[in-house]
């Protein structure tokens, strides 16, 4: 059994230390779930391997994809700035070449002003006093203008020498996503093949009663378990998410239960499977909804919350569940990638996963589910559907 007093970190913990204790303990249920399990040889296990090291390639693509959309932006940035400053350097210039003609045609005939002449050459002093003062001006401002010059080229160098690091910086990304590219589509071919090969052991599975039977309960359990992990933390310790920053508002979202009538499925697709429909394979009552979507599509969060489950599971796939407070949890199964982590917190629309047919699944799309205290109920009763 889950030693769920473990779970809560002394009264000053920190929120890193408490989101440490989470994943261990997941991890630590993970492990135990697994090491109930009284066939280990079933065929579905063989694509654990396969679709876990699909999920971390496509994660690792997406985050060299999003570094090298910040590296274009940067690059983007500095172009800017580098046109920007070329055009001050331009008119300072012509404003540094305008102020050396005007001091030269103020200054005694013949060039550049000259104070000592100025004062001996015998004009009026009143005149050579006025003419003293505004040569004085003029050399300031001209001193001033060359050293903003001089301050502008440097910065100028500056810019130049940051578009070029950023250059190789993003050469270096796209290199890097080339290279995870090809390794998801090596892991992908090897889940083809080894589907291929399973093919038939997973049909005939599918036809047995007891088989959908273990995955059921096994998820169960799992909800279960979870439920005691969070439910055992302590008050001074790790505090359940009920309410996060809406994506890009700044706004905290309420309860859960409040998006009741009004929440949308976390995929677009064509609903194949509906809540209590008997699983004409086994007989047994749907606890979730099936939504055949393509391959890769983003599966997104249907609320606020915290994730507390992202791994693999035998009948499921790639999973993952959101804790979003109140008891309330949201389930995602048969994806392809899973993009967050167990402890990650999540806001209303971010895209959690993306749609495959991991866990054996022979059609593409996501397995959903939404519970309450641990039991199933109908998300389409919840759902807005347009």
């Amino acid at each position: 059994m889950l030693n769920t007093a473990a779970l809560g970190a002394a009264p000053g913990a920190t929120r890193e230390e408490d989101l440490a204790a989470l994943r261990s303990r997941i991890d630590s249920l993970r492990s135990e779930l697994g090491g109930r399990e009284s066939d280990r040889h079933e065929a579905r296990d063989a694509l654990r391997a396969s679709e876990v090291a699909i999920s971390d390639a496509n994660r690792a693509l997406q985050a060299v994809e999003t570094e090298a959309r910040a590296a274009r932006a940067a690059i983007s940035d500095l172009a800017t700035r580098r046109a920007i400053q070329e055009r001050s350097l331009e008119a300072g210039q012509a404003a540094l070449g305008r102020l050396l003609a005007a001091r030269a045609v103020a200054g005694i005939s013949g060039g550049s002003p000259d104070f000592l002449r100025l004062a001996l050459s015998g004009e009026d002093l009143a005149d050579a006093a006025r003419k003293l003062h505004y040569l004085t001006y003029v050399s300031r401002a001209a001193a001033q203008m060359i050293e903003g010059h001089r301050n502008s080229l440097v910065e100028a160098a500056h810019l130049k020498a940051d578009s070029e690091g950023k250059a190789r910086e993003l050469a270096a990304i796209e290199a890097r996503g080339r290279s995870d590219r090809e390794l998801l589509l090596k892991e992908r071919r090897e889940h083809r093949r080894l589907l291929e090969r399973i093919a038939g052991e997973i049909r005939n599975a599918k036809n047995r009663i007891q088989v959908l039977v273990a995955d059921e309960s096994r998820l169960a359990r799992l909800v279960q378990e979870i439920g005691k992990v969070l439910a055992a933390r302590p008050g001074a310790g790790y505090a359940r998410v009920t309410a996060v920053p809406e994506a890009g508002t700044g706004a905290v979202t309420g309860l859960f239960s409040a998006l009741k009538g009004s929440l949308r499925l976390p995929v677009r697709g064509e609903l194949a499977g509906r809540f209590g429909t008997p699983n004409a394979q086994g007989g047994i009552s749907a606890k979730g909804v099936f939504i055949r979507a393509p391959e890769g599509e983003q599966v997104r969060a249907v609320g606020a919350g915290r994730v507390v489950y992202s791994d693999w599971m035998r009948g499921f796939g790639n999973l993952l569940i959101v804790d979003h407070g109140k008891a309330f949890l949201s389930i995602y199964g048969n994806n392809e990638s899973l993009l967050k982590q167990t402890g990650d917190t999540v806001t209303l629309g971010e895209p959690l996963a993306t749609v495959g047919h991991s866990g054996g699944n022979e059609q593409t799309g996501l397995y959903f589910e939404l519970r309450h205290l641990g039991r199933a109920f109908d998300p389409l009763r919840w759902v807005k559907l347009k």
